[in-house]
């Protein structure tokens, strides 16, 4: 499955691995397959509870889900996450040496930036789309801009995205938007409600669906 073929990443974000398989199966039961679980940097041990999810889920859900791990700093932890079943690497920033090391292991590479110049360089160096973060914050009219000279580099919408603006992100240019908490509901996850991120899953996946 190549990261184009959908539109949308929901973000799982701190959630726990004993939660983990019920919050996939809501948003697949909604019709996103796309997964990011990212890294947990504020401890070793939060870390590698992090990389130990991603295996939980790569072993639970194989081929049903397209897995990607986030917040990916170093080369090392791009190939751990590799090994832990992920088959694309998100980072917040562009560090040449990340996607090279993403690129050398067969999996596809989304480095994080927000201006003409880290976009290109992200580009140029072997990203297969391009984070801009935060493009809630930033608006339709700040990637319209972008988009004039760089039309030939993919773009993902990252942070701040919602049912609101989802669809005006998607067709002001971006090819593909990824979601958070505004996806992955922390109090739905805690009440135990996956009804509530099936139906958030659902009413995105129209919006992607229908942006052109």
């Amino acid at each position: 499955m190549n990261i184009l073929d959908n539109r949308i990443i929901a973000i799982l974000r701190d959630v726990d691995a004993e939660n983990i398989v019920d919050v996939i199966n809501a948003l697949v039961g909604g019709g996103i397959i796309s997964i990011e679980i990212p890294l947990n940097h504020s401890t070793p041990a939060a870390k590698a509870a992090s990389l130990r999810t991603i295996q939980k889920s790569h072993e639970t859900f194989g081929d049903q889900i397209f897995l990607g791990a986030g917040t990916i700093l170093s080369p090392e932890e791009a190939e751990s996450a590799a090994n832990a079943g992920a088959k694309y690497i998100i980072s917040p920033n562009m560090d040449p040496e990340v996607i090279k090391k993403t690129k050398s292991l067969g999996l596809a590479s989304m480095p994080g930036a927000m201006t003409p110049s880290e976009i290109v360089d992200a580009y140029k160096n072997g990203a297969d789309i391009v984070k801009i973060f935060p493009a809630g914050n930033l608006g339709t009219d700040y990637i319209k801009a972008i988009k004039g000279p760089l039309n030939f580099i993919p773009l993902a919408a990252v942070g701040g995205v919602n049912l609101e603006n989802a669809g005006k992100l998607l067709m002001s240019g971006y090819q593909m938007i990824a979601v958070g908490g505004n996806l992955a509901d922390k109090k739905a996850i805690q009440a135990g409600d996956y009804r509530k991120i099936s139906s958030l899953a659902r009413a995105y996946k129209e919006i992607v669906d229908t942006a052109v």
